[in-house]
């Protein structure tokens, strides 16, 4: 069989890997938005581009690690380019994968319509979105999410005759798995691992990663935090009080949370529950300002039986997660610009994490010289992204046309982040005897953090490490 990389192979989005079969089955592991795609614009638009280096019309099914839109987010386009088939995943992961779609659906039709007109400058902004290509709607969406079939974790599932696979929890997100395939050859049966996103133990609400991977003759790990540690390791209830005493209560100021919709914003407001009902905290108004946080709550709400154990006996004691006194979800855009008129002491979360478009660019840009307001970054930043320009201490900062001098107090913590860290990478390719498996596969990085995770591999015994590159095959 052969395995192809077309997706974050020396980078970290746009995870997608060809599975190839002897008898021409072919499995296609996530299907995400590549956000690193280069595209050359000042080439014309002509006729028909094929968006996909495969035919899609060829693939027979598709596995999902998790909802995150640089794992899912091109699967619309994926049926719209001729794919019939099945997508397997946990139910969790199909439900968030659908909220995450449709916004995604709605965002291209808002796009669509703005570039709408004869304008000259109406023109180059829609041969710009059709040079890019990915614009699906809500119809390619429904057209999706009939075909997603649901697989419960640690059950293996026979997908026909000679291949199995197993969904085993990974801990990232809720529903988050590594994916085990076993595909019987010639006599012969080889596992392949595809880790997805490796989660973090004792992460709020999600359950931890397995302890257990079976052994495996070909492992793709993802390298996101390869080159670094954690820096914080106070809990994130400690990390998260010592911020809002300093900025709302001893101040009293304002803190502006970028965060991701999904799994990050459940994970702050679970936290802030935790601090007002156990820890005597005097409520302080909060805004979850995202719809797809919102409707991603729900999600969470609904799936209380997938969550770890701590959020299970926290619902069993309090009959809420994520409800508490003075959480206001904001749901419109007029709402959402009505908080700069609110004068008390308040929290606002909302996305986008990175800071990358999204509501949050206008809270940020409506209080970025205000001294009394703190800007709290929970996660990780993309290199040119507002988020990490404010992570690397730029003292002006242009937002939405509009140059601001930076004056609010910038923080940031990572007990929040969703990715294991360097140890915890390190422990999942531990669990494969270096002797027996046949070759490790570095993914979901960026360049360095795999070369020096690399490294660090050899030192502990694992010499079969590839660091793929686009559209590279290997024969397994």
């Amino acid at each position: 069989m052969k395995l192809t990389f077309w997706g974050a192979a020396r980078q970290v989005t746009g995870s997608m890997y060809l599975l190839e079969l002897e008898d021409d089955f072919k499995i296609l592991i996530d299907c995400g938005t590549d956000m690193e795609r280069e595209l050359d614009f000042s080439q014309p638009v002509t006729g028909y581009q094929a968006f996909f280096p495969f035919e899609p019309s060829q693939i027979n099914l598709v596995l999902l690690t998790h909802a995150h839109i640089d794992h899912s987010g091109n699967i619309p386009m994926l049926y719209r380019e001729g794919y019939e088939g099945q997508v397997l995943c946990t139910q969790p992961t199909a439900e968030l994968t659908e909220i995450l779609l449709y916004d995604a659906a709605s965002l291209n039709q808002k796009k669509l319509k703005q570039a709408e007109g004869d304008s000259k400058k109406k023109k180059k902004k829609m041969d710009r979105l059709l040079i890019k290509g990915d614009l699906y709607l809500q119809k390619d969406v429904e057209d999706s999410m009939g075909n997603f079939v649901t697989i419960q974790f640690n059950r293996k599932f026979k997908v026909k005759d000679g291949v199995w696979v197993t969904f085993i929890p990974a801990g990232h997100l809720l529903g988050a798995a590594h994916i085990v395939l076993e595909v019987e050859e010639q006599g012969q049966r080889k596992r392949i691992c595809f880790s997805g996103d490796i989660g973090r133990n004792k992460y709020p609400l999600h359950i931890d990663p397995a302890s257990e991977i079976p052994p495996v003759d070909y492992l793709l790990c993802e390298t996101t935090y390869g080159s670094r540690l954690h820096e914080d390791h106070e809990s994130p209830e400690d990390a998260l009080a010592k911020v809002i005493k300093a900025t709302c209560i001893d101040m009293p100021g304002r803190l502006i949370i970028p965060a991701f919709s999904v799994g990050r914003t459940q994970a702050l407001l679970y936290t802030l529950n935790k601090l007002y009902s156990e820890r005597g905290f005097k409520p302080i108004k909060v805004f979850s300002d995202s719809p797809l946080a919102y409707a991603s709550t729900k999600v969470y709400q609904k799936n209380i039986k997938q969550l770890n154990q701590e959020a299970k006996d926290f619902y069993e004691d309090n009959e809420a997660l994520f409800d508490f006194e003075n959480l206001q979800y904001i749901q419109t855009e007029k709402a959402s610009k009505a908080i700069s008129n609110y004068r008390e002491p308040c929290i606002i979360i909302s996305a986008s994490g990175m800071v990358s478009g999204g509501r949050v660019e206008q809270h940020i840009a409506a209080n970025i010289n205000n001294a009394y307001c703190t800007i709290l970054m929970v996660g990780y930043a993309s290199e040119g992204t507002l988020g990490w320009k404010l992570m690397n201490g730029q003292k002006t900062l242009r937002i939405r046309d509009t140059e601001f001098p930076v004056l609010a107090n910038v923080q940031k913590i990572d007990v929040f982040s969703g990715h294991g860290d360097q140890h915890d990478l390190v422990n999942f390719v531990k669990k494969q005897n270096p002797q027996q498996v046949k070759k490790i596969f570095l993914i979901h990085g960026e360049e360095e953090s795999m070369n020096t995770f690399k490294d660090l591999l050899a030192e502990k015994g694992y010499n079969q490490v590839e660091i793929p590159e686009r559209g590279q095959s290997f024969i397994l």
